[in-house]
């Protein structure tokens, strides 16, 4: 009776720690939400809108940036009715995180970047 009692305490542990993992995560990007995103020549690309994180490393990956109106017609993108355009930009392009977060590239580095993946 001991033994079966340690294995479910073991699979339900399992399950508590991927939900603890989830609500670390989920506390690091609600901080960022709405933070603007610049680029290192100094121009707001838009601002933070969630992201995405690999929860076997603890590690956010990828943040979505809402784009404001200025990026998409500097970018010659398409803004839709409704809503916001978003790009998934991966955290390797943050040079910093302050009160803003920095880019290590400039607008039109961000604008030759290939697209962003997410698994």
């Amino acid at each position: 009776m001991f033994v079966k009692r340690k294995v479910l305490f073991k699979k339900s542990s399992n399950i508590h720690l991927i939900s603890l993992i989830i609500g670390v995560l989920n506390l690091k990007v609600s901080k960022m939400n709405g933070m603007n995103v610049i680029t290192a020549d100094a121009f707001t690309l838009g601002e933070v809108d969630g992201a995405h994180a690999d929860i076997t490393t603890w590690q956010i990956t990828h943040l979505d940036v809402a784009l404001t109106k200025e990026t998409v017609k500097e970018l010659g993108l398409k803004k839709p009715i409704l809503g916001t355009l978003k790009v998934c930009l991966p955290v390797t392009a943050v040079e910093k995180v302050g009160d803003v977060i920095t880019l290590n590239m400039s607008l039109l580095e961000f604008k030759n970047m290939k697209e962003c993946q997410v698994e």
